[in-house]
């Protein structure tokens, strides 16, 4: 349904980090950067824009990303903490959602809620 989805956020270099190594085990990666922005996904198709602002406030945003497997959401996870984010939900299974719906969840260096999810 989404083309693409842009997050303002205060500390480009602080979210950089964070995404690359989060997302690197989803198998997205840098695909562009310029003077106060950024793009992630596959190569050469950037699907999630970072854009600096530092007027913006705490991100109240839920992104989510498809993972393969349970091993991806659990790289996910480690790798983004080890980078700065937060736990807001440890790797597991959410059978709020459905009975096979295997997720975590980071608090990125903005506030917002970034989820990498295993549907079945």
């Amino acid at each position: 349904m989404f083309d693409h989805i842009g997050l303002k956020v205060k500390n480009l270099d602080a979210s950089l980090q964070f995404y690359q190594a989060a997302l690197e085990n989803l198998g997205y990666v840098l695909a562009v950067q310029g003077d106060g922005y950024a793009g992630f996904g596959p190569p050469e198709q950037p699907a999630l824009w970072l854009y600096a602002a530092t007027d913006t406030p705490a991100g109240t945003t839920h992104v989510a990303f498809r993972a393969a497997d349970h091993k991806q959401v659990k790289g996910f996870h480690a790798a983004g903490l080890r980078a700065g984010g937060r736990d807001n939900g440890k790797p597991g299974l959410r059978t709020e959602y459905s009975p096979t719906y295997y997720g975590a969840f980071l608090i990125d260096p903005d506030g917002n809620n970034v989820e990498a999810v295993c549907p079945g």
